[in-house]
């Protein structure tokens, strides 16, 4: 046996895997400067990562119940489990997830996982945006990342609503009929995207096949080529951080991906997926049993769409009944909250980066974050558009406020009408001033950095948590580098 043998079979399978893998692909130098690629220590830019993982177990849940479910508008009788509604006739679609709901192995699990996960997950992505957008992380050179942001928050949006419109209940029924009478107030080609997508006259006889191939391949495969390309841009370009000691445009502080970051994105999504699996065993959601099959000439009271959707719900509800015809053709009532009023706000949302560049006429770029209270006109406009939005939230569930309260529905129709008047500019200006007091107490013999932080203690002298990455470095051996700063 020859030297190069004896050492080729005392080296580990996993190290000669890896060499002979590097020896076709060459990815070992990517791989080490990914793995030294620093991120900042703050709680906040986790959110990202809680949306991710939410995600992955939205796909993964969604995976499972593709294997049980049936997308098909076939009136059947169901004979399945849940007696009460034995012998009531039905779409397949319907029988089919309360089949999974009653008699699949773990289905109510899986399917309530994937419904938590999936509002878990736009929850934590609009938080995730409220951070990049309060502390200003969508200027230069992030424009692009801020507009791929807000694509992934719309088609999510749209296949959220898609996905729990597909079980065929009332519930969900009575959802897509708004949806129909939406596409149809568009002026022009309302009647065309109408046909598209519901195959006819509502409900189409191809609607739920439709919508079954757009929410499992058609968004989905947007929505992870534009989470591809959002990770792609993060990890290309450096990571924002707050202003602190040592930390300065041209580096970032914190910690390298491996293996301390990487040890609590690991963390993340083991509480993640602890927490998602909770709620689904433990926390009812969405039970299609109760509503009952799809019956067109019903309306369930207390319908109510899943949170992220309530802002919409609230907007028709509370927009007056005006109607104007423009060059021939006529604009409805449900045009302008449901297509005018959501086109201006992801219009401006995509917009403001360069909107804000074009005002304050900055365009250098920006690598230190802002706190809220340092731009007060911008945190003023944010939280006057978050009161604006969370009146329309509530005033989506006005029915069942007024049943609560016992209280009429048009008078809370026409007190949520003026809050919607009154609550943003109040909560601007509230927020306006309230910034401009904190950024003076800040000013007058008080330094504007943030507080000193003690260096941890270390035996032999290096700190290994705290490293600095400064910009355009040429590529260093990261053991030779650990705990000094580089470059």
């Amino acid at each position: 046996m020859t030297s190069e043998e004896a050492v080729a079979k005392a080296t580990p399978l996993s190290r000669r895997t890896a060499r002979w893998l590097d020896s076709r692909l060459g990815a070992a130098g990517f791989a080490r400067k990914a793995l030294d690629k620093v991120f900042p220590d703050h709680w906040s830019f986790l959110l990202g990562e809680l949306a991710l993982w939410s995600f992955v177990i939205l796909i993964a849940t969604g995976v499972y119940l593709t294997f049980f479910f049936d997308a098909s508008v076939e009136e059947i009788i169901y004979n399945g489990s849940y007696v009460p509604l034995q012998g009531v006739e039905m779409s397949r679609a319907y029988a089919s997830a309360l089949d999974i709901s009653f008699d699949v192995r773990a289905g109510m699990v899986m399917r309530q996982v994937h419904h938590w996960a999936a509002n878990v997950y736009l929850a934590t992505t609009v938080v995730h945006l409220m951070r990049i957008f309060f502390t200003g992380a969508f200027r230069r050179p992030r424009e692009l990342n801020w507009l791929i942001g807000v694509g992934m928050l719309i088609f999510s949006i749209v296949n959220g609503f898609v996905g729990y419109s597909l079980l065929d209940d009332q519930l969900s029924g009575t959802g897509l009929r708004i949806a129909h009478n939406i596409a149809l107030s568009i002026p022009v080609g309302g009647t065309w995207l109408a046909s598209l997508f519901f195959g006819g006259d509502f409900p189409g006889p191809d609607l739920i096949e439709r919508l079954y191939v757009i929410h499992i391949l058609l968004l989905p495969a947007v929505i992870i080529a534009l989470l591809g390309l959002h990770l792609a841009l993060v990890a290309r370009q450096r990571h924002t951080q707050f202003s602190g000691p040592g930390r300065t445009e041209r580096n970032v502080v914190g910690e390298r991906v491996w293996p301390t970051f990487a040890a609590k994105g690991t963390a993340a999504f083991f509480l993640t997926a602890a927490v998602l699996c909770a709620l689904g065993g433990l926390a009812q959601i969405n039970p299609i049993w109760l509503y009952g099959p799809f019956r067109p000439a019903e309306v369930s009271a207390a319908s109510q769409p899943d949170w992220y959707m309530g802002w919409l719900d609230g907007a028709l509800r509370l927009w007056p009944g005006w109607e104007i015809r423009l060059f021939g053709f006529e604009l409805p009532t449900p045009f302008y909250p449901s297509v005018l009023l959501p086109g201006i706000t992801f219009g401006l949302l995509a917009l403001w980066p360069f909107l804000e560049a074009r005002i304050t006429k900055d365009r250098d770029e920006h690598h230190l974050l802002d706190r809220p209270r340092d731009r007060p006109l911008r945190t003023a406009f944010g939280v006057s558009t978050l009161a604006f939005y969370t009146v329309l939230f509530f005033g989506g569930a006005s029915d069942v406020l007024a049943v609560t309260f016992q209280t009429s529905v048009n008078a809370l129709f026409q007190a949520f009408r003026i809050a919607l008047l009154v609550l943003p500019p109040l909560a601007g200006f509230v927020t306006y001033r309230l910034c401009q007091e904190l950024a003076r107490r800040d000013r007058p013999g008080a330094s504007t950095e943030a507080p000193r932080v003690a260096p941890a203690a270390s035996d032999d002298g290096a700190d290994n948590r705290r490293q600095i990455e400064p910009e355009d470095e040429p590529e260093l051996d990261p053991a030779s580098t650990a705990g000094v700063p580089r470059g």
